[in-house]
C-alpha cells in the first residue's frame, strides 16, 4: 500500500472511530492508546511505519469496541490487529 492510500486509510478510521466512539455504550478509554501515539492522518511528515502502526492500534480499538467477546468475529479482528499493531511497533 502507497503512503498516500494509508493516509486515506487511516482518515477514514478516524471518521469511524468518531461515529462510534460518540455512542454511549462505547468505553473512551479505548482509544487512549491511538491518541497517546500522536499520530494523525494530517501528519504527512511522519513515516509511513508509523501511519500503520496507528492504523493497527486504532483498528484494534475499533474492533474492540464493536465486540461481544475475543471469539466474536470482532474479537479476532481485533486480536489480529494487535498482532499486526506490535509488529508494525517493532519496526518503527
Amino acid at each position: 500500500m502507497h503512503k498516500e492510500e494509508l493516509l486515506e486509510l487511516h482518515e477514514e478510521m478516524v471518521t469511524i472511530t468518531e461515529f462510534v466512539n460518540n455512542r454511549e455504550d462505547v468505553d473512551p478509554e479505548l482509544f487512549e492508546t491511538y491518541e497517546k501515539l500522536d499520530v494523525t492522518p494530517d501528519d504527512v511528515h511522519k513515516s509511513k511505519n508509523e501511519h500503520k502502526h496507528a492504523v493497527f492500534i486504532l483498528g484494534n480499538a475499533l474492533a474492540e469496541a464493536m465486540s461481544d467477546d475475543e471469539f466474536s468475529d470482532a474479537g479476532r479482528i481485533g486480536k489480529r490487529m494487535r498482532e499486526l499493531a506490535t509488529d508494525a511497533e517493532g519496526k518503527l
